[in-house]
């Protein structure tokens, strides 16, 4: 049994055309070569969607592995190093789900030095504590595999990754910039509409008409003030507002001119909107009530994605384990849950962060970072768990257009895990433990 286990999930490593670009593939080989030369005696385990099976599409079953041996044969060289040293298990998680359905995944893997378990979760002792990994997509109704190891018990997450996301993989090139194909790093699924809305606005839209309607959409929010003051000298309720407002854009000349010239544009379009508000309305509850039902917006009673999670660790813990590690959500976190520890593993793609802009109905802005993380456990005193967290450095992207910097800011850095935190065995099998001890 090792002493040290390594942790990393949700690298969606393949697809069909831009998908097939890892930007983490050099930060990748350096850690596995690490471990390669570490004297630890550790185990590397990846819980869940190293691979992005169900983003091919003109190859089907086995026949995907051989596309990833012709595409990464620098990874599988260095998995074949590193697991001559170290063990290496992979469980299967949704996007590469097809492992657990095809007996010819264990052995080619295997091959590599790479163990598959054909599992929805695996079990790994640490000191005196037992912790239970999984890769989390059945606590997800999009992602939730019906009858697991069966290969045609496609969940609806599937279907949308066939049509969408290897869709969008094969046209991302087609664009005058790079972005369609990082739709797999939008987390949750309905932050999609939004982004695509975003991209097209900040990055397709002919530059002619962006400009064009941005001092409008930038200044709807004063223009709605606008509105209220000239409905308060329309109706001869007060004019004094109104008179200050002309006032003071007059001071400015030609410039105070032409922001009046916005604000009474957007002072027809505010009445315009008005006026269609009722049917309107009427749309985009229907056409919200029809997206909510794929998935694709929340509804204002659904709970925070993390919870159900915390349920299912909670489920767990209820029998011996100490440490519950997941993944699938994307998002890293280390929770400490009725003095248990539940730890999500994040991923190696982008993290797209939304940042709303400081005025008017502008399109959000989704800026891209890295955060390459990787959980470390090992046995503390008195058999407890020690959990170390570290991140690989790796730049950020830097590929936001200089309009949306200038309209937002950009986001704070999320706050940073701990690195090293301490769990506790539970206290019941403790003095099982001590007792069994003391009667050897």
């Amino acid at each position: 049994m090792p002493d040290v286990y390594y942790f990393i999930s949700d690298l969606h490593v393949g697809g069909d055309e831009q998908l097939e670009q890892v930007d983490f593939l050099d930060e990748l080989l350096a850690f596995l070569q690490e471990l390669e030369e570490s004297d630890e005696d550790a185990e590397l385990i990846i819980n869940g969607d190293a691979f992005g099976l169900w983003e091919f599409t003109e190859v089907d079953g086995p026949e995907k592995f051989d596309a990833l041996l012709d595409r990464y044969p620098d990874l599988f060289e260095q998995l074949e190093a590193t697991g001559r040293e170290i063990p290496i298990t992979l469980i299967p998680g949704n996007h590469d789900y097809e492992l657990a359905a095809y007996p010819e995944y264990v052995e080619r893997l295997a091959e590599y030095n790479v163990t598959l378990e054909q599992e929805v979760s695996i079990e790994r002792t640490v000191g005196d504590a037992l912790v239970h990994v999984e890769h989390g997509m059945q606590e997800d109704p999009n992602n939730r595999i019906p009858d697991f190891g069966n290969p045609y018990a496609n969940p609806p997450g599937y279907f949308v990754n066939r049509q969408i996301t290897s869709r969008a993989g094969q046209l991302s090139g087609r664009g005058k910039y790079n972005w369609l194909k990082d739709i797999q790093a939008v987390t949750p699924m309905t932050e999609i509409p939004d982004w695509l809305i975003s991209n097209y606005f900040y990055r397709e839209m002919s530059s002619w008409l962006r400009f064009s309607v941005v001092p409008f959409l930038f200044l709807f929010n004063v223009g709605v003030l606008y509105v209220a003051i000239f409905a308060l000298d329309w109706f001869d309720v007060w004019s004094l507002p109104l008179t200050l407002v002309e006032d003071l854009l007059g001071f400015f000349g030609p410039a105070g001119r032409l922001v009046e010239l916005v604000l009474a544009g957007n002072l027809v379009i505010i009445v315009l909107i008005l006026a269609i508000s009722v049917p309107l309305a009427v749309f985009v509850w229907d056409a919200r009530k029809t997206l909510r039902r794929f998935g694709l917006v929340r509804s204002p009673t659904d709970r925070e994605p993390v919870e159900k999670y915390l349920d299912r660790a909670r489920d767990v813990f209820a029998s011996e384990p100490s440490v519950a590690v997941y993944g699938h959500t994307h998002r890293p976190s280390a929770t400490e849950v009725d003095g248990r520890f539940v730890i999500n593993t994040g991923t190696w793609l982008k993290r797209l962060h939304r940042v709303d802009p400081l005025l008017g109905v502008l399109p959000p802005v989704y800026y891209a970072s890295y955060q390459l993380n990787y959980f470390r456990l090992s046995a503390a005193d008195d058999g407890d768990v020690l959990v170390e967290y570290d991140v690989i450095e790796k730049p950020d992207p830097n590929d936001e257009t200089w309009l949306q910097r200038l309209l937002t800011r950009s986001p704070r850095r999320q706050r940073e895990l701990p690195d090293r935190t301490v769990v506790n065995r539970p206290r019941e099998r403790r003095s099982q433990l001590d007792e069994s001890d003391g009667t050897e």
